[in-house]
């Protein structure tokens, strides 16, 4: 997927209505505190910090897509948000980020990911102790969400039983999750029904 030729164009009206969705669904289930520093981790435009950014000290985001940051970025000064920092930035490639987050969320960008145990390794290295993860991702489907993208390589979705033992493994704590959306997509002229769960560990 060329997420720097979609970042044009991928605030549509529907992503932003399940983004806000997905936003206090994340701020319920992490019981923010506005003493929070956080971390997003696969940002796109920033549909999600947009939502929080108002209840934590500060938000940094990132994204491998220079497409994507650039959007985000833009909207930041022109909303002239403080509190919030986009860079482009894969933390796979040997160079962490230095600050402990309170808090790391994604938001479907999981499901891209090949090598998913050392990316969840290395947002378990950015969280400060007691700090969570709080993962929102697609329930296991049958490959029909990514279906017309012939480039999509990543997982087709996660059962959540499955990444809750690999979160464990990984030393995450507390790992609870449960399916809070239901929606379609149209696929060809035909629905296809999906779901999203949300995930939250602690280190």
């Amino acid at each position: 997927m060329n997420f720097n030729m979609q970042s044009i164009s991928w605030d549509t009206e529907k992503r932003i209505k399940r983004a806000k969705i997905i936003a206090e669904q994340i701020a319920h289930t992490a019981k923010l505190k506005k003493s929070y520093s956080a971390l997003e981790f696969g940002c796109g435009t920033g549909l999600i910090s947009f939502q929080l950014y108002d209840k934590l000290k500060d938000i940094t985001c990132i994204d491998t897509s220079q497409g994507m940051i650039e959007n985000l970025n833009s909207k930041i000064q022109q909303n002239k948000v403080a509190n919030m920092a986009a860079y482009q930035h894969n933390i796979d490639d040997g160079h962490l980020l230095t600050p402990k987050y309170d808090l790391v969320y994604t938001s479907m960008a999981l499901h891209h990911i090949i090598d998913i145990d050392t990316t969840l390794a290395n947002l378990y290295k950015l969280l400060k102790t007691d700090g969570h993860l709080c993962i929102v991702d697609l329930d296991e489907d049958d490959g029909s969400f990514h279906k017309l993208e012939a480039d999509f390589s990543g997982h087709h979705g996660f059962n959540q039983n499955q990444l809750k033992e690999v979160l464990g493994q990984i030393g995450y704590k507390e790992v609870e999750s449960h399916t809070f959306y239901n929606d379609v997509k149209n696929i060809d002229g035909a629905e296809f029904q999906y779901s999203l769960f949300i995930a939250i560990g602690r280190k």
